[in-house]
């Protein structure tokens, strides 16, 4: 994947930096038993000659390896979920249990964290948080990039499929359309069982280092 500065502007560049690339080795690598990226933040007026993309390993997994696409970025506004404190959890159950009865809307599919693939804001985590620390200023690291095998689920399709890509139908067969369609999946790719993979950066270290976490359900 490649974002230019341009495009994201709100995403804190280094200086000198108009363009970020996160390249990744799709085979299982031991440790997360996901494929394993690589984040690099480059001046594009540097860049002279563009190569052609190199075909895949033939013995690579296949739904490690993404389909060409083309991103559209979009700012939205999320909350936490599993990154929710404990203490703010508590006082507002009553608060969205009540939303839920009276509207039908759920704060952990519909109100909080952005489902699918998204630079910034909160982690996907399928499962409970495990966010890494720097291992030069032992600092907890920034979410950078959240790479998911799904954009949405039956649920959370509801607020997060773009408008453009609903059809008219918006009960269960217009679900079912919406699942049969790319969109749920526009990359193609599965990790493990529907999980994601997680890329932080210490933006306190000079030398921006990066990590990464994996789960799935």
């Amino acid at each position: 994947m490649q974002i230019y500065r341009k495009d994201v502007p709100a995403l804190p560049f280094p200086e000198g930096c108009d363009l970020l690339q996160v390249l990744w080795c799709p085979f299982t690598h031991i440790g997360f038993y996901c494929p394993e990226p690589r984040v690099f933040w480059r001046d594009s007026r540097t860049v002279e000659h563009v190569s052609e993309a190199p075909s895949p390993a033939e013995k690579a997994p296949e739904q490690h390896i993404p389909r060409p696409c083309v991103i559209h970025p979009e700012t939205v506004q999320e909350y936490p979920f599993r990154d929710l404190p404990e203490e703010i959890d508590n006082a507002l159950l009553d608060r969205l249990e009540k939303l839920e009865q009276e509207q039908g809307w759920s704060y952990q599919y519909h109100l909080s964290e952005v489902p699918g693939i998204k630079l910034g804001g909160y982690p996907g985590w399928t499962q409970d948080p495990l966010w890494p620390e720097c291992q030069w200023c032992e600092g907890r690291m920034e979410h950078l990039l959240t790479i998911s095998s799904w954009e949405y689920d039956g649920e959370s399709w509801r607020t997060w499929l773009p408008v453009e890509n609903r059809e008219t139908d918006s009960g269960e067969e217009g679900w079912r359309a919406h699942w049969n369609k790319d969109a749920h999946s526009p990359t193609g790719m599965t990790l493990g069982d529907a999980g994601g993979v997680y890329i932080f950066e210490c933006r306190s270290c000079p030398e921006r280092p990066m990590d990464y976490r994996f789960d799935c359900s």
